[in-house]
């Protein structure tokens, strides 16, 4: 019995030791590359908004719509429960007017709150943390400048033992590593600026690259695309039939820039909020880091891949204003649909009219059997402003069923994608909740 203890004891003191190991904080500071945008010598807060934008803060710190800018409210659906974003604005009492400096940089590099608390990683500190200290002051002291809004943080809908925030110690022992981002000496500057921006600021690996049951990102899957939220963050590794690998650099560049490259689709959802908040304030020569690195990541396969049909029959015999002879057999009812509300805007042979951003025809979005961006894309529409300009789509969620979602959608990817869509009622019911 006595040995027993003494065992206990030491496994208890090895796990503690172990738990405290894995938790440790690197307090380096970190040095970042040079972004065109964010020089070292320019002004701290010219600095902090380059960095706020290309970090994208505002896309999930800011309601849709009514929101106060940065006031947080933002609801994240996840399979575990709802969390929504806090109010990072420089308010005293419901923001973070009261954060020391330290406590800011703590909260991106290590996940923790000013109180202590541990922050859940749909906040990605598991990118942040990679961010310089310079760099993370400079995002802080940016968003000290803007208007405070008093809005108390809403509490998270979360069921026991995922409401547990102290248990939150044993997943970062687990998936998580503190650590500045270290620039490859073997790689040349503009692919360390891209990576940096990629994995650090843009966190591009947060929606694109799968998680495991645990909610943490499969590292040796980087950029191989995942559903969240109920949209698919498309592979975006070398691959060339299923990732970005057959894209040029200029259509790269497009789509990050404005949200569209010709003949490869428009983007929506959440990376159009990307490319709206954040993506289109890149200086071009950061753009460009960014295509290179992405140009470098490993090709995958990824979960579910998806072949694009460029030439769909249905589509390439239909002419701009009536569909061709037989169009998608056995799609009467979404056939109805498309020409009540879709035709007169993407048209009957998907090259889109008035703006590039209608076009159809090679777009993942059509070319994915199971439909999740395109009955998003119903449901929600796309309103955002690129550059001046004004990229609108109605949302049909307040007109249509979910049967008649189902129908449409099923339509669209056999007329444009010429798969079969496997879109159910059921499958639209759970994506209106998302």
């Amino acid at each position: 019995m006595k040995r027993l203890s003494m065992v206990i004891v030491v496994l208890l003191v090895v796990g503690a030791g172990l738990y405290f190991f894995l938790n440790r904080s690197d307090g380096s500071e970190g040095q970042s590359p040079t972004l065109a945008g964010a020089p070292p010598d320019a002004p701290l807060l010219v600095r902090g908004e380059y960095l706020t934008k290309a970090a994208d803060c505002f896309a999930c710190h800011t309601v849709k719509e009514k929101g106060e800018p940065f006031a947080g409210g933002v609801p994240f659906v996840l399979p575990f429960g709802t969390i929504y974003s806090s109010n990072i604005t420089a308010d005293p009492d419901t923001g973070i007017g009261r954060w020391t400096d330290d406590q800011f940089v703590r909260a991106l590099h290590d996940g923790v709150r000013s109180d202590g608390q541990r922050l859940y990683p749909a906040f990605p500190y598991t990118s942040y943390t990679q961010l310089s200290r310079n760099d993370v002051l400079a995002i802080k002291a940016y968003l000290f400048s803007l208007p405070k809004v008093s809005l108390p943080n809403r509490e998270p809908d979360l069921g026991f033992p995922f409401n547990q925030r102290w248990a939150m110690g044993f997943w970062n022992a687990a998936f998580f590593k503190s650590e500045r981002f270290a620039a490859d000496p073997s790689k040349p500057a503009q692919w360390n600026n891209g990576a940096y921006l990629a994995t650090a600021l843009g966190h591009c690996a947060e929606c694109h690259t799968p998680r495991n049951l645990a909610f943490a990102m499969e590292k040796s899957k980087d950029l191989a695309g995942e559903t969240l939220q109920g949209w698919r963050a498309w592979n975006i590794t070398s691959d060339a039939k299923y990732g970005v690998g057959a894209w040029s650099e200029p259509e790269l560049a497009s789509y990050l820039a404005t949200g569209h490259a010709e003949g490869r689709g428009a983007a929506g959802g959440p990376m159009g909020e990307a490319v709206e908040h954040s993506l289109q304030y890149l200086k071009p020569e950061d753009t460009a880091a960014l295509v290179t690195y992405l140009r470098s990541v490993p090709a995958h396969e990824g979960k579910d891949p998806v072949t694009i049909d460029a030439k769909a029959p249905w589509a390439v015999a239909s002419s701009i204003a009536a569909p061709a002879k037989d169009t998608a057999e056995g799609h009467e009812a979404g056939l109805k649909l498309f020409a009540a509300a879709c035709a007169s805007c993407h048209q009957w042979n998907g090259q889109g009219q008035q703006t590039p951003f209608a076009s159809l025809l090679g777009t993942r979005s059509v070319n994915d059997p199971e439909g999740a961006n395109a009955t998003q894309m119903i449901l929600q529409g796309v309103n955002m402003r690129v550059r001046d300009n004004d990229v609108y789509m109605p949302a049909f969620a307040k007109a249509y069923t979910d049967t008649e979602v189902a129908a449409l959608a099923n339509y669209v990817i056999a007329q444009f994608g010429n798969k079969d869509g496997r879109v159910t009622p059921e499958m639209v019911g759970k994506q209106r909740a998302q």
